[in-house]
């Protein structure tokens, strides 16, 4: 009898497994290159000295989150660090002076450059690092809006064109052709895009002007202080303007109440 073929069985040693592990974030480095910083706000004087060192009225410290402690810090112009427990010997502290809102810093001038990028309390309260990068993100910010601005003014009909135009040009509106109505509400549209946008999308605008125009041509009349709307045709009362609100706002408020509708209504119809 043939005997039966025995299968061979052969140890196979176990593989290992590769896993693969995220890479660890690195650290952005700290670029040695010039620097500009400038003042935040509307106000740009032609000299402003900020703090450069710790005092009972402006604390200069900096909390340290590896030990938990708040330290020192100051601008001395002999010294390699910003932090005072890192200078050694006698120290010339130096002045933070920014002309016509702005400040350069050399590549040259590491202490002061990390003292204001990243140390200083008043960083982002009363100046900023200009940052290259940051301003083409603003810049297509604003460009983005400046088209959307002006793809709405060309859509935009004469009457709420007038309306808008009248809150930035006042009763100038009124001597102008639909074709400069037209062109300054575009040229508006890119200078301020973000107001024109908001005026745009802003109901009461155009019962403002509906006020303002009906007061103009007569139809109805505001007292002399301002406070009281009648009909220019008998002086009957229309509304009392609340204390410290603008007439004509107030006035194209009332027009939404169920009152105002009718009145709305009689206005229109003879402007």
């Amino acid at each position: 009898m043939a005997k039966k073929a025995t299968a061979e069985t052969v140890e196979v040693a176990p593989q290992k497994v590769a896993v693969k592990t995220a890479p660890k974030p690195t650290k952005p480095t700290w670029e040695i290159k010039d620097r500009v910083y400038y003042l935040t706000g509307k106000k740009s004087p032609l000299t402003l000295t900020i703090p450069g060192r710790h005092t009972r009225k402006h604390a200069l410290l900096y909390f340290d989150e590896k030990t938990g402690k708040q330290r020192e810090i100051r601008y001395a112009t002999n010294q390699d660090s910003p932090f005072v427990d890192e200078q050694k010997g006698e120290s010339t502290l130096g002045h933070i002076i920014f002309k016509d809102g702005t400040l350069k810093v050399g590549k040259e001038k590491q202490n002061l450059q990390k003292l204001l990028s990243l140390y200083h309390p008043l960083k982002s309260k009363m100046y900023q690092e200009f940052s290259a990068k940051e301003e083409a993100v603003d810049q297509l910010e604003i460009l983005d809006l400046q088209i959307d601005a002006l793809n709405a003014a060309r859509s935009i009909d004469i009457d709420q064109a007038e309306a808008i135009l009248r809150v930035e040009i006042g009763s100038k509106v009124n001597a102008m052709s639909s074709k400069e109505i037209k062109r300054d509400l575009l040229l508006f549209a890119r200078t301020n895009p973000q107001l024109f946008i908001s005026l745009a999308n802003d109901d009461n605008v155009q019962l403002r002007n509906l006020a303002i125009k009906a007061t103009e041509t007569g139809i109805i009349n505001l007292s002399g202080d301002q406070r009281t709307f009648t009909w220019g045709s008998n002086g009957r009362k229309l509304m009392n303007v609340p204390f410290d609100e603008n007439p004509y706002s107030a006035f194209a408020a009332f027009l939404k109440t169920d009152e105002g509708v009718e009145i709305y209504k009689s206005i229109d119809k003879k402007l």
